[in-house]
């Protein structure tokens, strides 16, 4: 399938007339086309299509319906239908009213070319780009991230639904591909096991039948995936994915020695992060947040927030669930400056920010990145009526590596180390001597008596000062006003949510779902384009009834 760009010479009179007559006050897709034109031109898209073959309907066509589909909470049959039957459509389309439109599957074709060719994002580039044109959208100012779950397009099942329906997903497989290597295998009692889904309600009663029908299931897997290594076995049969994830789900949750199978517990499974949470999509993890657990993805947006101008989403990152906020926010920045929309400041909650984020972000992206730092805390003191000494208490002299306590004593250690994760950091130790007599000791440590007295734990010099100074900043009236913006980023997720499905994916993988997670995004910025030149004025921050009342101390 070819492209043949196609000439857009505006919409045709017949459709401007009979449109404008049967909507005098528009809608959606005739402002679209009024503002910003035809928005996606065949051009944007050209990479995905090759120069000779079929000539292919028009990529910048698909682009737009695409995103209506999204704007409008649409199947891709629906989609179809819509181009056919609504004459708005055609407008926004520029197609003449008795254009027949395009079969549905046209648009899972159209999708499956964007993410082979890499071009997920293009859809939200060239909207932001036409926005910008229009004077909707500019760098600097301000903007907001937060993230949100998107549970993937598979069952949530428990570590023993996981093996039985892993090793059920390959002899499905296997039974379509080569039944006659596979009859001979196995006899009836695995069609009993496998035969419909591995379902929790199915599994024996009683925890020695359970852990009995799991080893089975261990024997079971082994058996088969030895037969299929065997020299006379065809070589293609480790080709086909199933027995690929079979192979790879096996290795992760047990393994087998001289006395049988044998589950792997704690320490010995590898972290959620590696480990496969279902067969039918392995992109999908399971993940935890404020004690919610879901199977799937996250989602980032960042959109600006000024007050005299349109919200719009700037920014779409998609992650797997065990992925926390923290690792997002270079990210973040980085895909703002390449589209040259980069914010003067850059409001996040606590979840993305850390000293060293807040530095990069100055230093690579003049960013301010504005947020809640972890406070300077203590263990409780023994004594309630006294405060804790913290880390402030203390005076650090970066050139000398000596830290003084409030009582005047030094430090007699000062060591340079690295976190797990390769953080590094500044170890500081007091001397046993100067810290056991100390009148200030209960408000200070609770160390045992041993090796060392009070311990500290510092950043590099230029991150403990920048930590320092927003610790005392964040206190202030001034900082919480600024912080406030934040505050309205749920309601984009919200309005994502109950609009697109943000929250659900229909498709199976995360290229697709993130394809899923910038359409929607896209949808949301012509919605919300629509209403600012509508005059429909922002929502505002919603409080409580009772949050309302004015109240004497």
């Amino acid at each position: 399938m070819s492209l043949e760009s196609r000439s857009d010479d505006g919409v045709p009179e017949l459709t401007a007339r009979v449109v404008r007559a049967a909507f005098p006050r528009g809608t959606l897709a005739i402002r679209v086309r009024e503002v910003l034109g035809p928005v996606f031109r065949d051009d944007d898209f050209a990479v995905a299509f090759p120069r000779q073959g079929r000539p292919a309907i028009s990529p910048g066509a698909l682009a737009l319906v695409s995103v209506l589909q999204y704007a409008e909470g649409l199947s891709d049959r629906q989609a179809a239908d819509q181009v056919r039957a609504r004459m708005d459509w055609k407008f926004l389309l520029g197609l003449e009213l008795d254009d027949p439109g395009f079969g549905f599957t046209v648009l899972g074709d159209f999708r499956t070319r964007l993410l082979a060719h890499g071009l997920e994002e293009r859809v939200l580039d060239v909207v932001l780009s036409r926005l910008s044109d229009a004077g909707l959208l500019r760098a600097g100012g301000r903007q907001r991230t937060d993230s949100t779950q998107v549970l993937a397009a598979v069952r949530t099942l428990n570590r023993m639904e996981f093996v039985g329906e892993t090793l059920r997903a390959a002899l499905e497989a296997l039974a379509a591909a080569a039944p006659d290597w596979l009859t001979p295998l196995i006899d009836a009692s695995w069609v009993d096991r496998y035969g419909a889904k591995v379902d929790n309600y199915r599994f024996p009663k009683g925890d020695n039948a359970r852990l009995e029908w799991a080893e089975q299931v261990g024997r079971d897997r082994f058996a088969l995936l030895d037969a299929i290594d065997d020299a006379f076995a065809p070589a293609w049969l480790g080709e086909i994915p199933s027995v690929g994830i079979l192979r790879r789900a096996w290795s992760e949750q047990c393994h087998r020695d001289a006395e049988g199978v044998r589950w792997r517990e704690g320490k010995d499974l590898p972290p959620a992060r590696e480990r496969l949470s279902s067969p039918y999509d392995t992109d999908a993890h399971y993940g935890i947040k404020r004690g919610s657990g879901w199977c799937g993805y996250k989602v980032h947006l960042s959109e600006t927030c000024e007050p005299q101008a349109p919200h719009l989403i700037t920014n779409v990152e998609t992650t797997n669930a065990t992925v926390n906020d923290t690792e997002v926010t270079a990210t973040v920045h980085q895909r703002m400056a390449v589209r040259e929309l980069a914010p003067a400041e850059h409001v996040v909650d606590s979840g993305y920010i850390t000293a060293a984020h807040i530095l990069a972000a100055r230093q690579d992206h003049d960013i301010d990145l504005i947020g809640p730092v972890g406070l300077d805390t203590h263990h409780g003191g023994r004594d309630p009526q006294a405060p804790d000494l913290t880390q402030t208490a203390f005076t650090t002299d970066w050139e000398a590596k000596k830290v003084t306590c409030p009582q005047g004593a030094t430090s007699i250690s000062w060591s340079q180390q690295r976190k797990a994760s390769g953080t590094p950091l500044v170890r500081v130790h007091f001397a046993l001597a100067d810290c056991a007599p100390c009148p200030l000791r209960p408000r200070c440590t609770r160390a045992a008596n041993g090796k060392w007295g009070r311990s500290l734990t510092l950043l590099p010099q230029d991150q403990q000062q920048i930590l320092e100074q927003r610790r005392a900043e964040q206190q202030t009236d001034a900082w919480k006003e600024r912080y406030d913006a934040r505050a309205g980023v749920e309601g984009t997720i919200s309005q994502a949510v109950r609009r697109t499905r943000l929250r659900r994916t229909p498709y199976r993988g995360q290229g697709k779902t993130h394809l899923a997670n910038v359409l929607s995004a896209t949808a949301l910025n012509i919605i919300r384009a629509d209403a600012w030149l509508n005059g429909t004025p922002l929502g505002t921050t919603r409080a409580s009834h009772l949050a309302r009342l004015t109240l004497t101390a």
